[in-house]
């Protein structure tokens, strides 16, 4: 039975960027999902498709299921905000903010928030060999070693390195580097990696139960969407005032950016002292059958479908027209 309550849904997935194996992936689950609790749901790759076609295919609403470039950084937000098709997830600025890790770790620092320090270096493979020495030791004598090296716009772990040797930091910027010209190296956090799902908007959002990850050898890159080697815990096991600390900033670096609907959290809890800090907000989560959202919601009593359902009814315009208004796009 078809529920006709949420209208023509489309379930953007697939896209053009580095994440496209793992957002079909993604998709295909939110779009069974959907369709298990009869919304009238329906595929739709922008990497195919023109986005004009959802007006005029009279879609009422898009779950988006697209990661990375494309898809996570405000630019399809953008198109749908233009279209007048409300969507799933974060607005236009939130998403833009969220997907620059550089951008996100400047606004939580003005925050108060807690982030690793870090070092920002603009195109550092086109530097001589002598240049790129000196960048290299003084990136290592800012953050010691080991460090971590990322391209500052890409997702799941997508050209990230860790640099436990001086010597192999000019070939870890040249691996990020082929991703983007700017690197972002960061001070490495010897402890604990935990993930926090949240939903909701401002003073209504929460965060469900935390996941603490368990790789061998810390190895959590992209391949741990097709392995069963990587171990989570949720309930994470951690004593409840500290989960509760935890949560507390997660939801307030959610509510910093601006996100609404839904995102995950990634953070560090430090060995040394068991301080936390956050790493990066993923404002489209994976929703493959390794992904964390899912898990986190199953231990607080929300099935995968559910969740689905809950993630849906949250879409919206950053933008509401007055009743009557044009918006003066013609597809």
């Amino acid at each position: 039975m078809t529920d006709t309550r949420l209208g023509k849904v489309a379930v953007l997935l697939g896209g053009n960027s580095a994440e496209r194996e793992i957002s079909l992936m993604s998709g295909q689950g939110v779009l069974d999902a959907l369709r298990s609790r009869g919304v009238d749901a329906h595929p739709f790759d922008p990497a195919q498709r023109e986005l004009g076609e959802l007006r005029r295919d009279g879609f009422t609403c898009c779950f988006i299921a697209l990661h990375g470039r494309y898809g996570e950084d405000g630019t399809v937000q953008g198109a749908l905000e233009l279209l007048g098709i409300p969507y799933t997830g974060s607005g236009v600025m939130a998403s833009s903010i969220a997907m620059d890790k550089v951008m996100t770790k400047r606004l939580w620092l003005a925050q108060g928030l807690p982030t690793p320090d870090y070092v920002v270096l603009s195109s550092p493979h086109q530097e001589g060999s002598a240049q790129l020495a000196s960048l290299c030791q003084s990136t290592s004598d800012r953050l010691g070693l080991p460090l971590i090296v990322k391209p500052p716009h890409e997702g799941s772990s997508i050209g990230v390195s860790k640099v436990a040797v001086a010597a192999d930091l000019p070939q870890a910027l040249r691996l990020s580097a082929g991703y983007e010209p700017e690197v972002l190296c960061e001070a490495f956090v010897d402890g604990e990696e935990l993930t926090c799902a949240l939903l909701g908007t401002g003073a209504a959002a929460r965060a469900l139960p935390l996941v603490r990850i368990q790789a061998p050898q810390g190895a959590y890159d992209y391949h741990k969407y097709f392995t069963d080697l990587v171990k989570y815990q949720c309930p994470s096991g951690l004593p409840a005032q500290e989960e509760a600390e935890i949560t507390r900033i997660a939801l307030a670096a959610y509510r910093a950016l601006g996100c609404r609907g839904w995102a995950r959290a990634d953070l560090m809890l430090r060995a040394s002292d068991r301080r936390v800090f956050l790493l990066e907000m993923n404002t489209a989560p994976g929703m493959t059958s390794h992904s964390l959202v899912p898990m986190s919601a199953r231990a607080a009593g929300l099935d995968y479908p559910d969740l689905c359902l809950e993630v849906l009814r949250q879409a919206r315009l950053d933008y509401q027209p007055a009743a009557g208004a044009s918006r003066g796009l013609v597809v």
